[in-house]
This record gives structure tokens, sequence and C-alpha cells, in this order.
């Protein structure tokens, strides 16, 4: 009988997590592939994915899309492990750094737009200082179509602001996770810092990384608030071309079919990273 308990306990725990998956995940899904796949008056059709792949913006939505995940991700990546380790260190000033360095975390990605739209608007913080030191004479039009480099730059400075923190946690976790026995006896055997982190720390921090990397390539995918304060549609994204069929053309069977192409790039890419970020007691489980 408390064997039994035990048992009906966990599903009583878990049945607020799985109602919430059930309701705000799959019943959604299955409604994003069945309006992707379903004609106007009812029955299967590809017709939207023709339109799709026939869009004049979805050439380069799905380019700055990959461009913004292949910048964002290593940088944020670099940049959290350094910070993580430096507040490992528990030296002084390490838990202001730490308090510091999560702010953004409470902050939205359309509060983050909104930000950064102060600073690089041509009338912005940016141009005023430089103004102001003499370095330019008049104000740039960072955000402009005349400046695509910079529309880049300042989505993913933005992002990697807005975003960087929660990569910095998930990494600092997992130090602290790592028993110092192993630093130590690398100490012992005379390794210098940088060994450490490439013999020691990275190989024990893979798990914490891999899902670091998973979390961060999802969200980068589909980012959204930023590239529509700062850029609109001079910088097309995935995730922005659907809002745009579904809010603006109010056209919900291409919108659907943008979500669903989303959705398959990012379990293509955690697919990829599972394989290739595989533990030796994960790459001996599968052998």
């Amino acid at each position: 009988m408390r064997i039994l308990r035990k048992v009906q306990l966990s599903y009583l725990l878990l049945a607020p997590t799985l109602l919430f998956l059930v309701l705000f995940f799959f019943v959604p899904l299955v409604q994003v592939v069945g309006t992707a796949f379903r004609a106007r008056g009812g029955g299967f059709t590809l017709a939207h994915w023709q339109r799709l792949f026939t869009d004049i913006h979805f050439p380069d939505a799905l380019k700055n899309t990959l461009l913004l995940a292949l910048l964002i991700i290593p940088a944020q990546l670099v940049l959290a492990f350094l910070a993580a380790l430096i507040i490992n260190k528990q030296g002084r000033g390490s838990t202001a750094l730490l308090y510091i360095y999560a702010i953004p975390l409470g902050i939205s990605d359309l509060a983050a737009g909104l930000i950064w739209l102060s600073i690089f608007t041509e009338r912005g913080y940016l141009n005023s200082l430089l103004q102001n030191l003499g370095f330019i004479e008049r104000p740039i039009l960072y955000l402009s179509s005349r400046s695509p480099q910079w529309l880049v730059a300042a989505v993913v400075i933005t992002e990697v602001w807005r975003a960087t923190p929660l990569v910095m946690v998930i990494l600092l976790s997992g130090l602290q996770m790592i028993a110092k026995d192993y630093l130590e006896a690398a100490e012992i055997f005379g390794c210098s810092w940088w060994q450490k982190v490439r013999l020691v720390i990275l190989p024990l921090l893979k798990p914490s990384i891999q899902s670091a990397l998973i979390m961060r390539t999802i969200l980068a995918f589909q980012v959204f608030g930023p590239i529509v304060v700062l850029a609109g549609r001079l910088l097309p994204v995935l995730a922005s071309e659907s809002f745009h069929w579904y809010a603006i053309i109010r056209h919900e069977y291409i919108a659907s079919a943008y979500a669903l192409l989303l959705m398959v790039l990012s379990v293509l890419v955690t697919w990829s990273y599972l394989v290739l970020l595989r533990t030796k007691e994960e790459q001996l489980g599968v052998m």
C-alpha cells in the first residue's frame, strides 16, 4: 500500500506539469500542424507550403534566422562561460557581479528592444556620445536599410545582452556541481589554467553546455521582440514573418506553416546537439 501511495503521489505531483504541456504545447501543436496542411474548404493540401516557399521574403527570413543564430549563440556561450568562471571563484565582488549580470533576466525581449532602440536610434545615446566626444559630425543611421550590417549588429547586441545571463546561470550551476577534487588533482599534476579548463572543466561541463545550447538555439530561432522594435520588416526572420502573415495579412495557414518550419528547425538542431555532445556514458549506453 505504501508503494502504491508513493506512485499515486508521483502522478499527482506530475499532473499540473502534464496538464500545462497538454493545454499549451500539445493542443496548439496539433492545431498548427492541422492548419498548415488544411485547405480553406477542408481537406489536405500543400498549397500553403508552395506559397511559403515562393514568398519573396522567405529566403531572407530563413537566411537571417540562421545568421542571427550563428552570431548570437557562440557569443553568448563564450561570454556566459567566462562570467560563470569568474563568479564561481567566489572572489571579492563575485556576488555583486552575479546580481548585476542577472539584471537582464527580468527584462522582456520587447523591453530590451526599446532600451537598445534608445541607444541606436538617430538621436540616441550612442550618436550623442560620439558627437560630444568629437568622433562624428552628424548622426549615423544605424537602423536603416542602407546599413543592413548595423541592423544585424544591433539585434545581436540586444539579444546577447538580454539572454546571456540565462546561459550563465545554467553553466554556473554546472560548474558548482564539479567536485573540487578534480581541479586539485589537475593542479598537483602541474596543469595550467587553460589546461584545467580544456581537460577538466569543459568535459565535465558538457551536459550543462548541451542544455544551454539547446535552450538558446530554440530561443534564438524564435527571436522576435528586438527585431520588431529595431528593424521591423527591414530584417525579416521566420518568427516575424509568421506574425506578419497572421496579424497583418490575416492568413493563419501561411503563418502556421512558418511556425511549423521553425519547430522542425528547432527539433533538428536539438537532435544534432544530443548526438554531437553526448557524454562518454551516453555513447557507451548507445553502443
